[in-house]
């Protein structure tokens, strides 16, 4: 009997820890797609309870990782609460040093704090980060070039780092093309899945028709 209820214990605290970690994943889907859509205000409810529940939820899509202090940190920075968000994005890298996109927001919060001269060299660091990562992905899957296919957010980065960011118009130019690479590598990942997702239905539907015309040869 004591055996017994030792295994429900077991199988409740299972379950309940399931079920918190949907719904952490739910939180920081949820604030995801907020920031998709430019709404960082709606987003940031949600990232802080995330964040509080689990800090080391990490969302991971394909290739694809980020932290929830990133998703936090990106949504004080479009906030402005750039003091929050610089903590937020240092705690992301505590954890992952290799957090590209934290790293160029913290140095995208960073200019807006003052700190211009750290905060190029972030972006700089977290923009070939980003480059180097992109060029991994496709060199590691040469026939799956659903990252960056057009090379968009590689030649927009190539051209800001060939440059001269220490001037203001450099700088000014490297701040706005860091906010575009961020959101865009956001929109990456939506990019990757729909290609999934079409390629996945183009190989059923050849499948089954394929299947179809082998049963009918077969019957005739």
């Amino acid at each position: 009997m004591i055996k017994a209820s030792r295994i429900a214990h077991f199988v409740l605290i299972g379950f309940l820890s399931g079920c918190a970690a949907y719904q952490i994943a739910g939180q920081v889907e949820s604030g995801r797609r907020a920031l998709l859509v430019n709404d960082p205000e709606r987003a940031l409810p949600y990232l802080l309870e995330a964040a509080k529940n689990d800090p080391n939820y990490v969302y991971a899509y394909d290739l694809f990782r980020e932290s929830v202090w990133t998703y936090l940190g990106r949504s004080q920075y479009a906030t402005k609460r750039y003091s929050e968000a610089r903590q937020s994005l240092e705690r992301a890298l505590a954890l992952d040093k290799d957090d590209h996109l934290a790293r160029l927001y913290l140095g995208l919060t960073l200019t807006r704090l003052g700190d211009s001269a750290k905060g190029v060299k972030e972006i700089e660091t977290g923009m070939k980060g980003i480059h180097d990562w992109l060029e991994y992905t496709e060199s590691a899957r040469p026939f799956e070039a659903y990252w960056d296919p057009a090379r968009e957010i590689r030649k927009t980065i190539e051209k800001d780092l060939a440059g001269d960011p220490g001037k203001d118009v450099g700088r000014d130019q490297l701040i706005t093309d860091a906010e575009w690479v961020g959101k865009r590598m956001e929109d990456e990942v939506e990019n990757v899945r729909r290609d999934r997702r079409q390629e996945f239905e183009r190989d059923r539907d050849w499948l089954g028709g394929r299947g179809f015309g082998i049963g009918i040869g077969i019957g005739f």
